[in-house]
């Protein structure tokens, strides 16, 4: 299997601009995304910026890197932009890893390349992991996704789905969380933000406008499952990683480190 890993890294994140570069251990946030991703199978791995800063930071680390365009929308489009000014062919198996999960599995890094290289039908591959915590099932910031008995996604949410009417049939009348762990059944999913796709499925992606599903839910995956494209996704056989998103996930992953 042979595969590209590209991680797209902005610097004006919404909730904590500049995050890739706060320190844990030493190096930078995306210096260990980008370790992590050298442990795994990628035969060349891609950091694609907008942010001058960052490139500069990379180059200390040895990373190849590109500077691209101020005005995607999202990683993905990013990483197509990759794709267009490396000449990429077609079948080139490409791997977007999120620059914010300094604990990333390597082993995550290959399963969802390998899937997508298992399922020639599937134009994009991603990873899940069971959700053991009911508030977790109720938290908009963790993305709930369904699938059919072949492992394709029909949905991604931000709402708790399935929606189980014996658990929460009574949640909002009585204000009351109903859901305990028992009740998760191996029923809810969530999402991890690990994408595999091949390098001509990309250029035709970034020419499909923006879904109305797309738009509602905040989520790019939508975009595709809107404009009936297959996405397979496969059960993690490792630990789900922790992305940085507030202050609080910095400082919760800065004192696990600390602990290792």
């Amino acid at each position: 299997m042979s595969f590209i890993a590209v991680i797209p890294a902005r610097y004006a994140s919404t909730r904590l601009p500049g995050k890739l570069l706060l320190e844990l251990a030493g190096k930078p946030v995306l210096q260990h995304v980008y370790e992590r991703a050298k442990q795994s199978r990628a035969e060349r791995i891609i950091i694609a910026t907008d942010s001058p800063e960052i490139m500069a930071a990379t180059i200390k680390f040895g990373a190849e890197t590109l500077l691209t365009s101020e005005t995607h929308h999202s990683g993905t489009d990013r990483i197509a932009e990759v794709v267009e000014k490396f000449q990429l062919l077609d079948e080139t198996l490409i791997v977007n890893v999120q620059g914010d999960e300094p604990l990333i599995a390597p082993e995550n890094i290959n399963q969802v390349a390998q899937n997508l290289e298992h399922h020639s039908d599937a134009s994009i591959a991603t990873l899940c992991t069971a959700m053991d915590n009911p508030e977790d099932v109720l938290n908009p910031n963790m993305v709930k996704v369904v699938m059919d008995e072949q492992g394709y996604a029909l949905y991604f949410s931000r709402a708790p789905i399935p929606w189980d009417r014996e658990c929460f049939g009574g949640l909002y009348r009585e204000g009351v969380k109903v859901m305990n762990r028992a009740q998760l059944r191996g029923s809810y999913y969530c999402h991890m933000g690990i994408y595999a796709y091949r390098a001509g499925f990309l250029k035709s992606y970034v020419s499909m406008p923006q879904s109305s599903l797309e738009k509602a839910e905040a989520l790019e995956q939508l975009r595709a499952l809107s404009n009936g494209c297959k996405i397979h996704v496969g059960v993690t056989h490792h630990d789900k990683s922790i992305g940085i998103d507030t202050m609080d996930d910095y400082q919760r992953i800065k004192k696990m480190m600390a602990r290792c």
